[in-house]
């Protein structure tokens, strides 16, 4: 009989115990897996929607809440002279219901800004200027809603029809409603505001040029900040608040599997006395008796890892489908997210057998003899 072979069987005198133990490491992983990928996903999904439409510098005040708030569109005039700014769109964009759907994101853009030039036409048309009365769909978006060209939306108070689906490139493009600017003011009753500046900087623009751009429009506009794309998502106080919320529910998660394994492995040697006490009288050596009962707690948490990594993506990819969020967010489910977290299921297996490890440990032949 190997090492191994006396780790495996004691896992297996228990089954049941054991499975259970299993289980509940798998679901604290996948607790880490979802949450964690989940705000990972807003995060990158925002970044990839500014990349398709080729914004290098973002303008805004991100506050508490998911979206910008309003500020003054006079504030076109200070950005658009300034050196290395090749292009700027204005925008109003919020996430509010749509018809059917809980939450939509909806895009209003400045006419003939660079915003707009990224979508490719799916069917129907783009709007034919900037006081046509219509909006067009992302494709996801189309399908959430169940609309097709030539069929009316709801927005707000007023029905607008829908004259074209679009792919942007993007989950959050394609998960869009997207209309003009001023058209979205009128319904709102936000005239003479936006709440995003999308800026393109002139080929070859340095990265400490952009930076140096950024701090220039900080002091000209100092009801919003600008900063270069990808960052505002990952500074406003919403989306820290929400990677703050999956990081602790992940590890209250992680602390219920370090007691359960706990629980488990102290039952394991307390049930196992006699066997433990026989092999130190054959001569194992104490230090193999620990690492024993530490190899046996590692593969509980590695098997709980696997299985809750498993759970966690299929859990995930269920959650993004469902037409509550459908066209939010794309999880960012990476290798290393899903091998972080194995690592800490073994982890929380290895910690969770130090103690009953150096209980097994000081344990003395004799007390066989009780058993």
């Amino acid at each position: 009989m190997t090492f191994f072979t006396v780790v495996a069987r004691g896992l297996m005198r228990r089954p049941v115990r054991t499975g259970l133990t299993i289980v509940g490491i798998a679901i604290g992983i996948a607790a880490v897996v979802a949450l964690v990928g989940i705000s990972r996903g807003f995060e990158t999904s925002w970044q990839t929607g500014m990349k398709s439409r080729g914004t290098d510098v973002v303008v805004s005040n991100m506050g508490r809440g998911l979206t910008p708030k309003p500020f003054s569109a006079k504030a076109l005039e200070h950005i658009a002279p300034l050196p290395h700014v090749a292009e700027i769109c204005a925008l109003l964009v919020d996430v509010i219901s749509v018809e059917n759907a809980d939450m939509m994101i909806v895009s209003a853009r400045q006419w003939g800004g660079f915003c707009w030039k990224n979508l490719k036409i799916v069917s129907g048309r783009l709007p034919k200027d900037g006081a046509e009365r219509a909006v067009v769909l992302g494709k996801t978006a189309a399908e959430v809603l169940g609309k097709k060209v030539g069929d009316t939306l709801q927005l707000e108070t007023e029905e607008l029809p829908v004259v074209g689906i679009v792919e942007g490139g993007a989950v959050v493009e394609d998960g869009s409603v997207i209309l003009s600017l001023p058209l979205l003011q009128e319904i709102t009753g936000d005239q003479g505001k936006i709440n995003v500046i999308d800026l393109r900087a002139t080929p070859g623009t340095s990265k400490e040029e952009l930076t140096r751009l950024c701090e220039q429009i900080n002091g000209l506009v100092p009801e919003a900040r600008a900063v270069v794309a990808g960052e505002h998502i990952r500074d406003s106080q919403a989306y820290r608040m929400i990677r703050a919320m999956s990081w602790s529910t992940s590890l209250l998660a992680v602390v219920v599997g370090v007691l359960g394994v706990m629980n488990t492995m102290l039952m394991t040697i307390f049930e196992r006395t006699q066997e433990i006490c026989v092999l130190l009288a054959i001569g194992w050596k104490r230090s193999r008796i620990a690492r024993m009962v530490l190899w046996e707690s590692a593969l509980l948490g590695f098997l709980g890892g696997v299985g809750g990594v498993l759970i966690g993506v299929v859990g995930v990819k269920l959650i993004v489908t469902s037409p509550a969020i459908r066209g939010l967010l794309e999880p960012d489910l990476n290798p290393q997210l899903l091998m972080i977290s194995v690592a800490i299921a073994v982890g929380v297996g290895v910690f969770s057998g130090i103690y009953p490890a150096w209980r097994s440990s000081r344990f003395m032949p004799s007390h066989a003899l009780h058993y």
